[in-house]
């Protein structure tokens, strides 16, 4: 079964390159010519003629300035920790084909006779099977593209053609090779490695054990990079996502001459490839993922889920007028356009605290609002104190929440939280987590599956000390349950801020 179905895949990539790259055979010989020299002085020109089939999409800045590096330097050491959709391997390998039948960018070198090419080419996974998957293209494209061949020559070498290692007529050579294996005998006639791409090297379980993530980079920088000639430029590529605080391409970065770390997303919450990656695609696709798979997968942000706080606990919400406390809170995060607007609605009950409402998303100031009107309708005429950090409470929001205001006829009391706050991590450790072990915070019943309380639930088990997790919902809750702890013992609160005239809160 397993046999049939790489055979339909090679297939399938058999039938895309002679679909896409197709040639005008009747091509007059001096014209052929030109166009090759044209093409061989402009990369990406090279690419998207040779590789229609990987050029869907034009390509974005960062892919240029990548390909500039490795094409410009013969000797060089890069780390591409790339999202996952970013075309990274697939640039990768067509960077390899350009040094391997072009050689380096002239300005590598004092004339076009010393453009150095590279002859051998060594692919290394975390198995054979999948660096043998992984260089599957290379061979299909020597053997079927048309317009390489109709280039640089037929390249298929019946006499050494196997899946996992095979040379060309002209005598560049590729091998397979999986993590642990020997790599003894990884020479191609005289010629050593001189081309050494690591992809996916890593593994959720191997990441796991240190002891193996220890004798896995021992083996990447003793047997396979060792296999490199000193005397002789070579360029060595890794291409992978970090999946663990602690694996391979982690501690690549290290020794590489440029590490670059891309996610799906910028720091401003934008899709960072534009032009292949839509905004709806890429919420399409987070959505059918969880919190914690998303940020290793597409943003480079491995989680260790459950750190401080384990599996969250539900209970139903009490009635309104029977919660002896009510607070609304809202962290707006402008701080960062990435971030997530979070409002959560908290009663004190017993000894519990309940969040019965929840609204948390990357979300404008509009829909914050409207939050806020939606909360006001649930808690109808029982008491709520509504707070907002004061650091937030900027002109521009006020009169947002005032016009809001005017235009439904309902004012939004929110009060500016002024507290000193201290560390982030520390409060809301020190303040949540006993509470949660104790068995005295609870999430609304009623809201398990809103997607809000989803993604509260979420934030709540990926936090940890150093990560880069989100954590504007659980910063939200810290900040209503130490409102609701501060308004029972000293029976007071900040003061309003009125709402229905422009105040400028910056001279408080």
């Amino acid at each position: 079964m397993a046999l049939r179905e790489w055979v339909k895949w090679i297939r399938g990539i058999l039938k895309e390159i002679n679909d896409l790259a197709s040639i005008d055979s009747e091509e007059p010989e001096e014209e052929r010519k030109e166009r090759k020299k044209r093409l061989e002085a402009d990369p990406e020109g090279w690419f998207k003629y040779y590789f229609p089939q990987y050029n869907k999409a034009r390509p974005a800045h960062f892919h240029l300035l990548a390909t500039e590096r490795v094409l410009k330097n013969k000797e060089w050491y890069e780390v591409r920790l790339w999202s996952r959709e970013l075309a990274k391997s697939t640039r990768t390998m067509m960077e390899a084909f350009y040094l391997m039948l072009v050689g380096h960018m002239p300005g590598a070198a004092k004339n076009e006779e010393e453009r150095l090419k590279k002859r051998y080419l060594l692919f290394v996974s975390n198995s054979l099977d999948n660096a043998t998957r992984l260089l599957s293209p290379y061979k299909a494209n020597l053997q079927c593209n048309k317009r390489i061949i109709q280039d640089y020559g037929m390249q298929k070498n019946f006499g050494n053609w196997k899946m996992s290692e095979f040379t060309t007529l002209d005598g560049i050579g590729f091998r397979a090779l999986g993590v642990g294996q020997s790599p003894r005998g990884s020479r191609n006639e005289e010629v050593r490695p001189d081309i050494i791409l690591f992809d996916d090297v890593d593994t959720d379980t191997d990441c796991l054990n240190p002891e193996i993530t220890d004798k896995k980079w021992r083996w990447i920088e003793e047997a396979a990079i060792g296999t490199r000639s000193i005397s002789e430029p070579t360029t060595i590529i890794f291409c992978g996502n970090r999946i663990s605080a602690d694996c391979c391409i982690q501690r690549a970065t290290i020794l590489a001459d440029v590490c670059t770390e891309l996610n799906i997303r910028d720091s401003n919450g934008c899709s960072i490839w534009p032009e292949k990656n839509t905004e709806a695609s890429i919420d399409r696709v987070l959505s059918q993922k969880s919190y914690a798979a998303a940020q290793k997968e597409y943003f480079n942000n491995p989680i260790t889920e459950g750190a401080v706080f384990k599996e969250m606990a539900y209970k139903p919400a009490q009635q309104m007028n029977d919660y002896e406390t009510l607070v609304c809170y809202t962290d707006p995060s402008y701080k960062n356009t990435n971030d997530y607007k979070a409002t959560v609605l908290v009663g004190k009950w017993k000894n519990e605290f309940h969040i019965i409402k929840c609204y948390l998303a990357r979300a404008t100031t509009a829909q914050m609002i409207v939050w806020h009107y939606d909360i006001m309708d649930l808690v109808g005429r029982n008491c709520c104190y509504y707070f907002m950090e004061q650091g937030f409470m900027q002109d521009v929001l006020v009169k947002e929440v005032g016009d809001a205001g005017k235009r439904t006829g309902r004012n939004i009391p929110i009060r500016g939280d002024d507290r000193k706050k201290p560390d982030k991590f520390m409060r809301i450790e020190s303040l949540l987590e006993p509470l949660h072990r104790n068995g005295a915070l609870y999430l609304n019943e009623a809201e398990r599956y809103n997607p809000n309380m989803i993604l509260l639930a979420e934030q709540f088990t990926a936090f940890a000390p150093g990560s880069r997790a989100h954590d504007d919902g659980p910063d939200a809750l810290e900040g209503a349950i130490w409102r609701i702890n501060d308004k029972l013992s000293r029976g007071g609160s900040g003061g309003i801020i009125p709402i229905d005239k422009q105040v400028n809160v910056k001279r408080y």
